[in-house]
């Protein structure tokens, strides 16, 4: 009996997808991209109470909550499960690769590795260059993304969730095009200008 529970499968993201067989490659981020095996992505709010403990929830409920900033999802938890859902389809179909790593990635390539900050000398700003935080790496990316795909799909007629995989897959593999890589070229070109 305890073979039996010890070879037990591991709960699959959306009965579909095994988040168990991804792996991270930027092992900056490695820390705080959660890939715990879940069927839904819904913490519930328990991961809420503590300072930093986002670290510890599923990189795919961070996107999911993510995509519920806007005003037209705004606490529609159920709706945004199934963009994501619908997808994670959509990116299967076109690069038959599991979309959880296709996400990492995406995370990956979107975060800004160098930011520039405000010091004020006598009453002068100056800006200074920094290096961008591992958390913030992650949290920086997860916003552009989702800004990214609202603004592909907010009043246009591409559907969220088709929007949603075309700004994945091209974060992924790094393309300046989508809005997220394109805003973290911009924000490294700003602090580069300021070392």
């Amino acid at each position: 009996m305890s073979e039996e529970t010890a070879s037990a499968p591991s709960r699959l993201l959306f009965n579909k997808w095994d988040v168990t067989e991804v792996n991270i490659k930027d092992p900056g981020i490695a820390r705080y991209v959660n890939l715990t095996s879940m069927m839904v992505p819904h913490s519930c709010g328990r991961l809420t109470r503590q300072e930093f403990n986002k670290s510890n929830m599923l990189i795919v409920e961070r996107l999911i909550n993510q995509l519920m900033r806007t005003e037209v999802n705004t606490g529609k938890k159920t709706l945004a499960i199934r963009i994501v859902k619908d997808a994670f389809d959509i990116i299967n179909k076109k690069t038959k690769k599991n979309p959880v790593e296709v996400l990492v990635d995406a995370v990956a390539n979107a975060g800004p590795r160098e930011e520039s900050v405000r010091l004020k000398y006598g009453g002068i700003n100056v800006p200074k260059s920094v290096d961008t935080a591992p958390m913030r790496r992650v949290n920086t990316s997860v916003g552009l993304i989702g800004a990214g795909v609202y603004s592909a799909s907010h009043k246009k007629k591409k559907p969220v969730a088709v929007a949603l995989a075309e700004e994945l897959i091209a974060a992924a593999n790094g393309d300046p095009k989508c809005y997220s890589v394109g805003k973290r070229e911009e924000r490294e070109r700003v602090a580069k200008s300021a070392r």
